[in-house]
Formats: C-alpha cells, structure tokens, sequence
C-alpha cells in the first residue's frame, strides 16, 4: 500500500508551503509591509506577492529535499 508514502509527501508539501508563507509575511512585516490592511495599496499587493514567492518557494525546497531523500539508499 502506498498511503505512507503519500502523506509523508504530501505532509512536507504542506509544511514547505506554510513555513514559506510565513517567511514572506514575515520579510514583508519587516520591511514595513501589511498585507491585512485595507484596500489594494501597492505595499499591500507587494506583501500579497512576497506571501505567494515565499510559499512557492517553501514548497520547491520541500519537494526538492522529498527527491534528494527517495534517491538515497
């Protein structure tokens, strides 16, 4: 059965994609950036884009480190 494996899988995708999510919120609280705040303001839409870049990129770091680990012994 193949269940494990999946949701070990899918487990990491998750965990990729919120922890770079946060990433992005956090680099753009940092910078001064809100993404709550009311409107479409361009600092909003920047700190919308840095949440999104930050989960893709959270979740291309899972995925890679998933491969990595299947192609070892």
């Amino acid at each position: 059965m193949q269940r494990r494996p999946l949701l070990k899988e899918g487990f990491a995708d998750a965990i990729g994609f919120l922890g770079g999510s946060l990433a992005g919120f956090w680099i753009g609280r940092w910078l001064g950036l809100d993404i709550f705040a009311p409107g479409y303001s361009p600092t909003t839409l920047v700190a919308i884009v840095l949440v999104s870049v930050g989960g893709g990129i959270g979740l291309q770091l899972a995925k890679a480190w998933g491969a990595q680990s299947k192609n070892k012994p």
